[in-house]
């Protein structure tokens, strides 16, 4: 009996070494946000909204030096995003996500803002409740990004030269056939002279209905002291459609006006092979921090949304936004 008792304890004093071997830590953030848009041409009665997000992670060492992360974020009550996260010194970083961006994605508009991008802000895209807008309103397009579906896998490689970063992604073929080969993202970001970002991504073998879609961007800022300003142009081409053949150009400038408050200038355009008129967008932003609140605004004006001449789709409006960081 004795003997049985001191095996039962050894074991179980093995377990716990070996756990505490493989012990973590888990961390918690979060943000809350309400916001008030208002546009002209839009049927939406109550411009009022808010939103909430709770970020939980827990990360643990491995004895070989990797670095295991796991992510999950509860969105408005619901399970959202979540990724692992696999750090290998040397190495770089791996990232296998449910949701999130591809390499291209990433940067479609890095182009400097006070509070969000001009296209992003008014109308209705195509993932967009389509019953707030004005009957026969179109639909309008963003910026010319990567092509993502759930379940990716994303890659940080390290440091190669001073300055210089390469990121990869990679979306598996899409249920359908619609992508039998996969997407593949590169994504390259030079930050080597001091207050110069440059930057270059593309994005392989997406497609639109049954083509084969290609997009490229580069983008440059530079920030002077108070002042950054940027420029970033985008290129989306179809094998054997050239109607789906666009073009994409960005520039921004803000102003920190002092350690809380910054203003800004974002304009974007947005050329459409298949129309005649080129969605242009434009946004005059401010934001206003103190510890861990944020106020912001911004007044858009979107000329041609979606490409169309009808007056309908000329939008001038506004949004304002308060959020809070814990």
């Amino acid at each position: 009996m004795n003997n049985f008792k001191k095996v039962g304890l050894t074991a179980l004093a093995g377990s716990l070494i070996a756990t505490s071997a493989f012990a973590g830590a888990l961390s918690v953030s979060g943000g809350a946000d309400i916001t008030l848009t208002n546009q002209s041409n839009h049927t939406q009665g109550n411009g009022f909204s808010s939103g909430d997000s709770m970020n939980f992670s827990g990360t643990a060492e491995l004895d070989n030096g990797f670095v295991i992360t796991s992510k999950q974020e509860i969105d408005g009550g619901a399970l959202d995003d979540r990724s692992l996260v696999i750090e290998m010194p040397d190495m770089g970083t791996l990232t296998f996500q449910q949701s999130g961006s591809t390499a291209m994605s990433a940067v479609d508009d890095v182009m400097p803002t006070a509070y969000e991008s001009a296209w992003d802000v008014l109308a209705q895209g195509t993932t967009s409740a389509t019953t707030a807008r004005t009957a026969g309103q179109a639909l309008k397009e963003g910026s010319i990004g990567g092509f993502v579906t759930n379940n990716s896998f994303f890659y940080t490689a390290p440091e190669m030269v001073d300055g210089l970063s390469l990121k990869a992604s990679y979306v598996p073929s899409a249920k359908g056939g619609t992508r039998p080969d996969g997407s593949i993202s590169f994504a390259l970001e030079y930050t080597g002279v001091e207050g110069l970002t440059v930057g270059y991504a593309t994005d392989d073998n997406g497609r639109k209905t049954t083509n084969k879609l290609e997009t490229e961007t580069m983008y440059a800022k530079y920030a002077y002291g108070s002042i950054t300003v940027g420029v970033q142009q985008s290129d989306q081409e179809q094998d054997g459609a050239t109607t789906s053949d666009d073009e994409f150009s960005a520039h921004g400038i803000t102003y920190q006006v002092s350690d809380d408050l910054t203003i800004g200038y974002h304009a974007s355009e947005r050329e459409m092979g298949d129309k005649t008129q080129d969605e242009e967008s434009k946004n005059l932003s401010a934001s206003y921090t103190q510890g861990g609140m944020t106020i912001s605004a911004a007044m858009i004006s979107m000329d041609n949304v979606g490409g169309s001449t009808a007056s309908r789709d000329d939008i001038d409006g506004y949004k304002i936004g308060v959020s809070f960081a814990f």
